[in-house]
C-alpha cells in the first residue's frame, strides 16, 4: 500500500501492519508538496492518512463472512501540524468479539472507532472520528 498513488502521492507510509491486524501505525512527513498556504500539514492528506485503516482491519479480522465499509468520518484539528505526524490504529480481540455477538441479534451495527494524530512530541493535532459500517452477509 505504500506504492498506492494516493498515499505515495501524499507523502503517507504505513511503518507497519501487526500480523494479527489489530495494530496498525502510519506516519506522514511535512514536505513541500503536502503543506497547505501557510507551510503546515495539509488537511486532506491528515485525513487521507486515516481514510481506510479501521476498515481493512475490521474486513481481515472479521472474515469473509461480514460486510464493512466506512460511512462517515468526522475530523477535528486541534493544532496546526507543522512536523512528521503520526497515527496509530489499534482494535482488540474483545472488541471483534463484541462485534460478533451484536450482530447476532441485530442486522447492522455502526460503531464508531477514534485515532489520534500526533506529531513528533506526542501532542495532538487532529481527532479521527470513523463510523464503520457492518453487517453479516445473506
Amino acid at each position: 500500500m505504500n506504492y498506492w498513488p494516493p498515499f505515495w502521492g501524499a507523502g503517507i507510509h504505513i511503518d507497519r501492519i501487526s500480523k494479527d491486524f489489530l495494530e496498525v501505525d502510519v506516519s506522514l512527513k511535512l514536505r513541500f508538496w503536502n503543506r497547505n498556504y501557510v507551510g503546515t500539514q495539509y488537511g486532506g492528506s491528515l485525513y487521507s492518512m486515516t481514510d481506510p485503516f479501521y476498515m481493512l482491519m475490521l474486513i481481515e479480522l472479521l472474515g469473509k463472512g461480514y460486510v464493512v465499509w466506512d460511512k462517515e468520518a468526522n475530523i477535528k484539528f486541534k493544532k496546526p501540524g507543522m512536523t512528521k505526524v503520526y497515527a496509530q490504529f489499534r482494535l482488540t480481540r474483545e472488541q471483534i468479539e463484541g462485534f460478533k455477538d451484536e450482530l447476532k441479534s441485530k442486522s447492522k451495527i455502526e460503531p464508531t472507532l477514534q485515532v489520534l494524530i500526533k506529531d513528533e512530541e506526542g501532542t495532538v493535532i487532529a481527532e479521527v472520528d470513523k463510523l464503520i459500517y457492518i453487517r453479516k452477509k445473506n
